[in-house]
């Protein structure tokens, strides 16, 4: 039995450990889908308070993760696989391992859709990313794409050209998802030219660990032509990690969590932190702030079942 489990061990989970374990509470950190979550797969992060030099996401991430193990936090690693919110202690499982607990906070993030292609994931992080507010002042003075056709897509693009020499939007369809005042925007911007109905067959130079061009397909023709581009953003959305509490905690069309006062989900106990929750912001600055509210939260509780 333990008084609190963290799901998910990004900067929500892990700041919630550092303040649930000044209370004493001895939390208990579930890895979760991606460990240290998606600044574990970033380089240089200079948005982050209390580093002037910029600082690597997985140094971040560790650096946290020691913070919190220094209060008393236990890790486990693995994902969750059920869980029952029906009564206390809630019951999680995750692999072989069953786990109960008196407060629960989900902290297991929002893993970004990618396309899918082998060569992406070995540049992610340098030269492809999924992030334009996290990566896009790294890309001053560049030619680069931006993928999708939906408003995350047209914000991103406009975002980028705050800092690129040009912007590409590559859509595999002419017709676009975009509300029409984000498309009239990017339309209106001079930096931003459209290429469409196109996908990306493959981003080069796997072997230089750098972008340096892409292989674009047509969809209709099929045909094949090379760009160069010296940086990709995926901006097709993302997918929070919430299929397992579906039933049991209240979430919107998206997927994501719905939370009221805070951080409390519809279950009592249950505490909602980071981008399983934030659709809007999707920072680590703001991932740690929700972490710090459900701790707290959660304390608050446990709290309220002594008296």
């Amino acid at each position: 039995m333990h008084k609190v489990i963290i799901i998910g061990s990004g900067c929500a989970g892990l700041t919630a450990a550092i303040y649930a374990a000044r209370a004493d509470l001895k939390p208990l950190v579930l890895d979760g889908y991606e460990p240290g979550g998606q600044l574990a797969l970033t380089t240089m992060v200079e948005n982050f308070p209390g580093f002037p030099e910029g600082i690597l996401g997985p140094e971040l991430i560790e650096n946290t993760r020691k913070q919190a193990q220094r209060f008393g936090t236990e890790f486990r690693s693995g994902a969750v696989t059920s869980v029952d919110l029906s009564k206390r202690p809630f019951k999680i499982e995750a692999g072989k391992e069953s786990y109960e607990c008196e407060a629960l906070i989900v902290a297991a993030g929002a893993s970004a859709r990618m396309l899918g292609i082998e060569s992406e994931g070995h540049l992610l992080g340098h030269g492809v990313s999924t992030c334009a507010t996290c990566d896009g002042y790294f890309f001053r003075n560049r030619d680069i794409l931006v993928v999708g056709g939906g408003d995350t897509a047209m914000e991103e693009a406009t975002f980028l050209t705050k800092f690129a020499k040009s912007v590409t939007i590559l859509h595999r369809r002419n017709e676009f998802r975009a509300t029409r005042i984000m498309l009239d925007r990017a339309h209106a911007n001079e930096k931003i030219k459209f290429l469409t109905p196109y996908v990306i067959d493959e981003v080069h130079d796997v072997t230089k660990k750098s972008v340096e061009m892409v292989t674009v397909r047509n969809v209709d023709t099929n045909e094949k032509k090379t760009i160069a581009t010296e940086g990709v953003f995926v901006a097709i959305g993302h997918d929070p990690n919430t299929k397992v509490f579906q039933g049991q905690l209240k979430m919107d069309d998206a997927g994501y969590l719905l939370t009221d006062h805070g951080s409390q989900t519809n279950v009592e106990g249950v505490f909602a932190a980071g981008d399983v929750q934030d659709h809007r912001y999707r920072q680590a600055v703001t991932a740690a702030g929700s972490g710090c509210m459900a701790a707290i939260d959660a304390e608050k509780f446990l709290t309220g079942l002594k008296d």
